[in-house]
């Protein structure tokens, strides 16, 4: 995997202030009674500690040791408790089945080939409740005059997946979901609503369907 504990040494937080979103799924989840909390890709820690403060189990994970770092430094500088951990997100996630109320993960999953994109999909359905609360954004290819194709050199390695050969996230993989294959990825979901938010990224709201 790409050098992600590099990119949050030389950003440093990237991400201070959550999801301008939050909020609307924050309600969705409460209205579902729901407590337990998975921010996958959690990173420098806005949304682990903004749920923390509002008084949700918050789990977080992250590859890079050094954000998890500056979110344990976040959490610790409010006297904040949450559960974090290291780990790929295209591994077996280390939670039991059926575990969390909802999983949030802002543009996080989309970093990989569609093989290891389709490991996470199934990992999320699997640790969520019946029930559970899904909130996921990713981008979308700008078909533009000046695109992330002309900025980044970006270079397909498999359809709809292109890894950039500059810029700051160069060697990560993107992969750039159509409108069209989301149902078809997050078929084990009743989606509530697909919408471009402030920053141009895809979000979808959804809710896994009880089997």
């Amino acid at each position: 995997m790409p050098d992600w504990d590099r990119i949050f040494t030389e950003r440093g937080r990237v991400f201070i202030n959550p999801h301008t979103d939050i909020e609307r799924v924050i309600k969705r989840i409460r209205d579902n009674d729901g407590s337990r909390i998975l921010d996958l890709g959690c990173g420098t820690g806005r949304h682990v500690v903004s749920l923390t403060r509002l008084g949700f189990d918050v789990y977080g994970f992250d590859a890079s040791p050094k954000a998890l770092s500056m979110t344990q430094e976040w959490l610790n500088d409010e006297d904040l408790e949450a559960t974090l951990c290291e780990h790929q997100m295209e591994e077996p996630f280390p939670y039991e089945h059926n575990f969390f109320d909802a999983v949030i993960s802002t543009q996080v999953i989309h970093h990989n080939l569609m093989k290891n994109v389709r490991k996470t999909i199934s990992e999320i359905e699997r640790v969520l409740k019946p029930g559970g609360v899904l909130f996921v954004t990713f981008p979308v290819l700008d078909p533009g005059p000046v695109s992330k194709e002309d900025d980044w050199k970006l270079y397909e390695v498999e359809e709809g997946t292109y890894i950039p050969q500059r810029g700051w996230e160069s060697g990560i993989p993107h992969h750039y979901f159509t409108l069209e294959e989301i149902p078809i990825e997050f078929r084990s979901f009743d989606i509530h609503d697909i919408y471009f938010d402030e920053t141009g990224h895809r979000c979808v709201i959804a809710e896994l369907r009880s089997s």
